[in-house]
């Protein structure tokens, strides 16, 4: 059971499998004993295995969706996944941010479709920064954050982004160290290593990782205990089947 009063916004893309994007954060979230609700940023036309296409969300369709669910509830947390761009995401955040109360913005910065498919060509750094300066969170994995940086090494691309918000490096994509995640926070690393041994593949895992995430800060934890317990969620999910499409458990 949800708890009552804990709300938590997902602004991401619709993926009809449901695997991954707005409906994987929904069922994240109520795994994870939050309300979730959610605004869509694009809609994408896939299963698991194949990406066709996509349309893009307009900027202000989204503030919208957002804004109308804002008179009624409070969120401490916001999840953003796939957005069409630096502006956009900027726009949606400014538009979100409530000057009474801090909201913290965990941003999942999805660059490929599981199945291939390109969101983005480029990101120009100054923009990237100042949009960064206003999330809490990023969630990249190896991939993601060099492509966002143009810096070979993940670890010293995490060091240059966590001078502008809490950065955790995801290890799914990690050759090296299969698995193992770190938080930069200013001044500090955190290393969060596997515990799960029995896991598989899963189409939209960084979505449910990210999501967990915010889960975790709207009931009131720190960050590193947050991270810590989405991964032992994700890793829980992960195990859930043999498929590419996870099970949420409750």
């Amino acid at each position: 059971m949800a708890e009552e009063g804990t709300y938590v916004l997902s602004i991401a893309g619709f993926d009809p499998s449901g695997g991954a994007g707005i409906l994987a954060d929904i069922k994240t979230f109520e795994a994870n004993k939050v309300c979730g609700m959610g605004a869509v940023s694009a809609l994408t036309f896939q299963n698991d295995t194949e990406f066709d296409s996509l349309k893009w969300i307009e900027t202000d369709e989204i503030v919208k969706q957002v804004l109308v669910l804002k008179r009624k509830f409070d969120f401490t947390v916001i999840k953003i996944g796939l957005i069409k761009d630096l502006e956009t995401l900027e726009n949606v955040i400014s538009n979100c941010q409530d000057p009474t109360s801090k909201i913290q913005f965990v941003w999942d910065p999805i660059i490929k479709a599981s199945a291939g498919f390109e969101f983005h060509e480029n990101f120009e750094k100054e923009k990237l920064f100042s949009v960064l300066n206003n999330c809490f969170l990023i969630t990249p994995n190896t991939d993601e954050i060099k492509f966002l940086t143009r810096i070979e090494s993940p670890m010293k691309a995490a060091e240059e982004l966590s001078k502008y918000c809490n950065v955790l490096l995801k290890g799914g994509h990690n050759k090296e160290e299969p698995g193992v995640d770190y938080l930069f926070m200013k001044n500090k690393i955190e290393k969060i290593e596997p515990t799960e041994k029995n896991i598989f593949s899963k189409h939209g895992s960084g979505c449910v990782l990210s999501s967990a995430i915010a889960a975790n800060l709207a009931l009131g934890n720190d960050l590193i205990t947050s991270c810590r317990n989405a991964k032992a969620y994700v890793e829980q999910f992960l195990s859930s089947s043999s498929s590419l499409l996870g099970v949420h458990h409750v």
